[in-house]
């Protein structure tokens, strides 16, 4: 049985439209679906359970995403199993494409919707970013910034062993090699982008600062906490290998500006939308410095303009 986890944190305002998605044109035995409310101190939970028995309703008090995610696993019932972001859309249709790619394909782990941004409403900034963005590769390429992942039981046993990281989606792409993961263009997912520039920064901050985070649990196998000396006990990797000049390149989704030459040399007609890419990059380091000196990897700057209407 395919099972379903979505961890929500004060999501009243969109998980209907999540759920009822995943409802549609489905039958009494379709997906297994949990909602972990976490936190929560607004309607989410009223909300999931008004769609009835086919949704599983649990509610912890940490408002915390990773832990929702292990509660969800307990009380799920099967594979593939699916997280699921409580703001995006995804069809029952589009779960069913992503089960089948990851049951027709043994050596297939892990696996993720095409993505579909809509940007009308958007501020021309905020459209011109994304237009740059969704055209590099390891943004077409990546399991990240989607809001679903499906995994088969191997998967999840490699995503179950990362540690607590605010860059989740990235980690967990990041943990399969190019043939052990695949995105499925016939399974889509809408992905509601920041609608101000404001909100856009916010959430660029947020992940130039979980970036960080992963980084540095690449470089030490420690995923937060003050930085310790480069000679000191976790100066190696997770895998028991010190770093340095020696060790193999950590696998990256990092963009360069070889990658936006490369854009512009193929989409010459891009140069202001690329100036505003970089404008983005460069105030989203600005923004997060001072959480990355403090160490400060669990302050997490929402959106809401994307969860209107």
């Amino acid at each position: 049985m395919t099972s379903i986890v979505i961890p929500a944190h004060n999501e009243g305002r969109v998980i209907g439209r999540l759920l009822d998605a995943l409802l549609a044109d489905t039958s009494s035995s379709g997906p297994d679906i949990v909602v972990v409310c976490n936190g929560c101190t607004d309607d989410t939970a009223r909300v999931a359970g008004a769609r009835g028995d086919r949704v599983r309703v649990v509610e912890i008090p940490t408002p915390s995403k990773h832990t929702a995610l292990r509660v969800g696993d307990e009380h799920a019932r099967g594979f593939p199993r699916l997280y699921v972001d409580a703001d995006v859309v995804v069809g029952s249709a589009d779960i069913r494409a992503l089960a089948g790619a990851l049951d027709r394909d043994p050596g297939l782990l892990a696996a993720a919707p095409g993505r579909d941004i809509p940007l009308a409403g958007c501020a021309w900034p905020v459209r011109a970013y994304y237009r740059v963005w969704q055209l590099l590769p390891a943004v077409r390429e990546g399991l990240f910034g989607r809001g679903v992942i499906a995994v088969t039981e191997e998967g999840h046993r490699r995503i179950a062993a990362l540690p607590p990281l605010m860059a989740d989606d990235l980690a967990a792409s990041l943990a399969f090699g190019p043939g052990e993961r695949r995105v499925v263009e016939a399974a889509r997912v809408v992905v509601r982008p920041p609608r101000t520039w404001a909100d856009l920064i916010r959430r660029k901050v947020r992940a130039a600062t979980s970036s960080a985070e992963f980084e540095r649990f690449q470089a030490t196998g420690e995923p937060a906490g003050p930085a310790r000396p480069a000679d000191g006990p976790s100066a190696g990797r997770a895998d028991g290998r010190a770093g340095g000049q020696d060790a193999p390149a950590a696998p990256s989704a990092r963009t360069g500006t070889a990658d936006l030459r490369a854009l512009l040399r193929a989409r010459p007609t891009l140069v202001p939308e690329v100036a505003v890419f970089a404008a983005a990059a460069l105030a989203a380091r600005r923004g997060a410095r001072r959480a990355i000196r403090e160490q400060d990897f669990s302050t997490w700057l929402r959106d809401e303009s994307s969860r209107q209407g």
